[in-house]
């Protein structure tokens, strides 16, 4: 019953995005997962847990390749659940597990940002829009790092695109009511479907809010470059 009580105006809920096995930092992940990537004395997961954790009461994380490892890891900084999502798509979690029955909101974070962001601003915005189904946080593009351009007219996201170029792009931050997007599209195993769909109905919107500082990990030049940056 605590799991699914939904408080008015307060997110409760986040999941960090971190089964994938991270192909473009190899050989690293030969011997552990991405997420366990080293930065700045701990690692890209536990940051992310640590940033969230005095704002978020319920943290929930995807495992997949090397699961067992970082399910020890995670476990070991109190997190909520584990989901495991091996050999599934980013968005499968949404209509596959005990999530599926979440009606209220939860963050949508990826272990590979590093990122700083006023989750207060984030959530007020978030249910003065109403409460949409899914709202994708923009960030401003970064020279050298790839992204998914936003289209958008007002608030209302009409096309995403990862070849041609906008002043914005999805900074892996989204706020998204799973049972609302189980009511209103059909099952998808990655977001760019999800988006798709509630594109269509215009009910994917975008938010004003944005990262104040934002770094992604996509490669070992990134990690070394961001560990030299905050040494």
């Amino acid at each position: 019953q605590r799991f699914l009580k939904n408080m008015r105006n307060k997110i409760n809920h986040a999941i960090i995005l971190a089964a994938g096995r991270g192909v473009r930092m190899l050989p690293l992940t030969k011997t552990i997962p991405k997420a366990m990537a080293p930065l700045s004395n701990s690692t890209l997961i536990e940051n992310g847990i640590r940033k969230i954790k005095d704002n978020i009461d319920n943290i929930h994380i995807t495992i997949g390749y090397k699961g067992a490892l970082l399910a020890k890891h995670v476990i070991e900084q109190d997190v909520s659940s584990v989901l495991n999502t091996e050999g599934k798509g980013n968005a499968w979690w949404i209509f596959n597990t005990l999530l599926k029955f979440l009606n209220e909101p939860l963050y949508v974070l990826t272990c590979d940002n590093v990122t700083d962001i006023n989750f207060n601003e984030l959530e007020e915005e978030y249910f003065l829009s109403e409460s949409p189904p899914c709202m994708i946080v923009p960030v401003d593009p970064i020279e050298g790092l790839e992204g998914d351009y936003i289209f958008k007219s007002g608030k209302i996201v009409k096309k995403i695109d990862r070849e041609t170029r906008s002043n914005q792009y999805c900074s892996g931050i989204q706020v998204l009511n799973p049972f609302k997007i189980n009511e209103i599209i059909d099952q998808a195993t990655d977001f760019y479907d999800v988006w798709d769909q509630l594109i269509e109905r215009e009910l994917l919107l975008c938010s004003n809010i944005k990262p104040n500082n934002w770094f992604t990990i996509d490669n070992l030049e990134n990690l070394e470059n961001f560990n030299k940056i905050s040494s």
